[in-house]
This record gives structure tokens, C-alpha cells and sequence, in this order.
């Protein structure tokens, strides 16, 4: 499978495998390291987290599968984000949820995430949202700390505008390597927000999260979307895609910026739909076909 560098010392997979999940799937510990096992096998060896996936538990989670096997953590790579702080009876001490950027918070989020995953470094983590009472220069102290004592790799950002993540990145000694944003045939925002071409300019690949659209492309009446299915449709003929989603996995993969889809289904035949969307190859007009449908006008 093709990698994406993002740095000198982190590529990580095309395709990412996003373990938001992982907790509502039932899985043993057994199980869950047939399904990381079986990701590995398709190439796919980066696993997104975040610490409050699964109310604080799914880090946990997977960790505790990795060490029924430690040898397989030298054959991935773990991003994870922090910054949010749920309501949550895993942490009594949050009145409400919050965004937490602080120096301290960031440290001790890092130190938490290790002791879940039972590793001792993080690949890439990311600041999980735009935080309104965030100073970058505590930001910055904590990522170089964290970088001196080998715990973190390299850093990023998700969901951040582009006039947020330059704002940021100005304060770092090590420049952020991505930022992880909801990209997909029909959630447009970031094409049209300047994020895309910023991502272009830094020469950094953006994280998509969301990338079939929550699912909506397959269910949902609205005329929008259902303009986008007939497309879809089309082209999985015209290709010989397995199906729509291969088609919307194949629209993302086909841009310049070359994004990084997040894979988040625990059914395997999905994840391997998703891989083979990497031979696909959408020519340009039928990848504006798709942006047509979604716009529901022509470009003008």
C-alpha cells in the first residue's frame, strides 16, 4: 500500500484505520487483535484514537489486545488526540465538557494515553479541537517537551481552520505534520474554507474523518444526496468498483493533497472496500461529476 510521509521519522498508511468504535463492537481482547492483525495484513498500519473515544476506554481497549502480541506495535503507528474534556463518570472532576490545551493537560493526556496502549512512545498526536482559551505558547512548551523525552514522534491538529493552525504552528520549533478535518463527497466545507489549498501550500496531508459522510449517502432522502448515489451509481459501473463507497474512497484518494481517509467500520470486507479504492482511478470529469452532484450546480 502506498505510505504518506509526514515527516522524516513518520509515514503513515494510505488508508488509516479509526478506532472511534472499537468499543461498541463487542469485541474480546482476542478479537480485537485478529482485527489489528488483519488490518496489518492489508497493509493498513495506522490506528486513529483519540482519549475520549469510548468514554475514555478504547485506548485502554486496544492496548489491551496489543500486549497479546507487543511485537506488532513495531509494525504500526498510533495517533491519538487530546484536548476535550467529557462529562464523564470516568472523570467526576468535569462539571461540563470542555476544551483543555494547558501545558499540564497535554503532558499528563500523553502520559495517560501510554499507559493505555502499554507503549512507550505516541507516533503523532493531535489537539483535538480549536480551543478558544488556548496559548500557544504552552502548547508549544508541551509538544517540545514531549518530543525531547522521546514520547511523541511529531504533532498535529484536528478540525482546525486555517487561520487557527497557522496561528499555532507559528509558535512551534517543529512544524505540525497534519490536520485531521470531515472531508467527503458530500461535506464540502474545506474546499471551499481555504483549508485544502493551506494543507497544499504547508506541503501536509490532511486526515479525513467522515469520509462516506456518516453514513448518510446510503440512507438519507434528501434530495442531495440522493443526486450524489445516481452519480455514484455511474461511475461504480463505469469503473468496476465493488460499490458507492469504493467510488467516494476513490474520489477522495484521486486530489492532490493527497488526503488520508479514516477508515471507522469494525466489519473487515468495509476496511478491504476501502483498500481497494487505491486502484481506482477516477478520471477528471468524472471526479467533477461527483462535486456536481454534491453542489447540486456546475462550476461556473
Amino acid at each position: 500500500m502506498e505510505r504518506i510521509q509526514l515527516a522524516q521519522d513518520v509515514s503513515l498508511s494510505r488508508i488509516v484505520h479509526g478506532m472511534w468504535r472499537l468499543s461498541d463492537w463487542g469485541y474480546s481482547k482476542e478479537e480485537t487483535l485478529n482485527f489489528i492483525e488483519s488490518c496489518l495484513y492489508m497493509c493498513i498500519t495506522s490506528f486513529d484514537h483519540a482519549d475520549i473515544y469510548g468514554n475514555y476506554t478504547v485506548e485502554e481497549q486496544f492496548g489491551q489486545a496489543l500486549a497479546l502480541k507487543p511485537s506488532l506495535r513495531d509494525q504500526m503507528e498510533l495517533v491519538t488526540k487530546c484536548g476535550i474534556k467529557l462529562i464523564s463518570s470516568n472523570r467526576s472532576e468535569h462539571r461540563i465538557k470542555h476544551y483543555d490545551t494547558s501545558r499540564d493537560h497535554i503532558i499528563q493526556s500523553v502520559h495517560q494515553s501510554l499507559r493505555n496502549f502499554q507503549t512507550d512512545y505516541i507516533d503523532v498526536l493531535l489537539i483535538h479541537r480549536p480551543d478558544p482559551m488556548m496559548d500557544p505558547s504552552e502548547v508549544a512548551e508541551a509538544f517540545a517537551s514531549l518530543k525531547r523525552d522521546g514520547k511523541v514522534k511529531r504533532f498535529g491538529v484536528s478540525n482546525f481552520l486555517p487561520a487557527q493552525y497557522n496561528m499555532l504552528n507559528s509558535y512551534l520549533d517543529d512544524p505540525l505534520v497534519t490536520n485531521q478535518i470531515e472531508i467527503s463527497a458530500t461535506h464540502l466545507e474545506h474546499f471551499e474554507n481555504g483549508a485544502m489549498e493551506q494543507c497544499q501550500s504547508d506541503r501536509i496531508s490532511p486526515m479525513a474523518w467522515s469520509p462516506l459522510g456518516g453514513g448518510s449517502i446510503f440512507t438519507s432522502t434528501e434530495e442531495k444526496f440522493q443526486r450524489v448515489r445516481k452519480v455514484l451509481e455511474k461511475i461504480k459501473e463505469e469503473t468496476g468498483a465493488t460499490s458507492i463507497d469504493q467510488v467516494l474512497f476513490a474520489w477522495l484518494l484521486a486530489h492532490p493533497a493527497k488526503i488520508i481517509p479514516i477508515v471507522g467500520s469494525g466489519k473487515l470486507d468495509r476496511i478491504k472496500t476501502a483498500a481497494g479504492a487505491l486502484k481506482l482511478n477516477l478520471s477528471r470529469q468524472q471526479w467533477f461529476e461527483i462535486l456536481e452532484a454534491s453542489k447540486g450546480t456546475e462550476v461556473a
